[in-house]
């Protein structure tokens, strides 16, 4: 298993907005196309108006294609102008657990 970690710095102020434009709108779309959600979180001590998403994924051929799907779904377009502005930088990790961790895993060696 892959997961995906996504990390959004916000505009000042901004993280009311995107968590109502996500859980209202967003993440329907986003659970259809990229299926298996880990958590969804805004950030409270340390960097101010930071959004972290954690997606789940077999392969990292299975999180390409989902990815391109959610990007052709002409409701995904119709939804990213609503967000698009409040995000000031976006950052994202592909990361593999440690055999022992509570997610499971295997060591990659």
């Amino acid at each position: 298993m892959y997961y995906e970690i996504r990390t959004y710095r916000l505009k000042n102020g901004g993280t009311p907005e995107y968590l109502r434009v996500v859980g209202e709108i967003g993440i329907a779309i986003q659970k259809k196309h990229l299926g298996h959600l880990i958590g969804y979180f805004s950030s409270e001590i340390g960097p101010i108006n930071e959004i972290v998403h954690i997606w789940g994924y077999a392969t990292l051929d299975d999180r390409q294609t989902r990815r391109a799907q959610l990007a052709a779904d002409s409701e995904w377009q119709a939804f990213l102008p609503k967000i698009r502005d409040l995000i000031v930088t976006a950052e994202s990790k592909i990361m593999s657990p440690a055999s022992f961790s509570p997610l499971g895993g295997k060591d990659p060696i």
